[in-house]
């Protein structure tokens, strides 16, 4: 059974993809239909940050995996000399 804090945290994960969803939901696909001089675009970046920021997360994401299979290989040859 999950603790309260284990609780906690995945419901402020949950909600925080919510809002992050919704914030990209609109940015991309509601807003090119109002006008550019509307109130809403000041709460909005620029629209080629639309395609940069997913790039530059989805490598920065890349880069984690690989250097965690980087790591337990390493460590994994490391452990085999070891024991042979």
């Amino acid at each position: 059974m999950a603790t309260a804090t284990d609780q906690l945290v995945g419901y402020g994960l949950v909600a925080f993809s919510l809002i992050l969803f919704a914030y990209y939901t609109v940015w991309i696909i509601i807003l090119p239909f109002i006008e550019v001089d509307h109130l809403i675009h000041k709460y909005f970046l620029p629209r080629e940050y639309s395609v940069i920021i997913p790039v530059v997360a989805g490598l920065v994401l890349l880069l984690f995996i690989g250097t965690f299979i980087a790591t337990i290989t390493w460590k994994n040859r490391k452990t085999a000399k070891k024991s042979a």
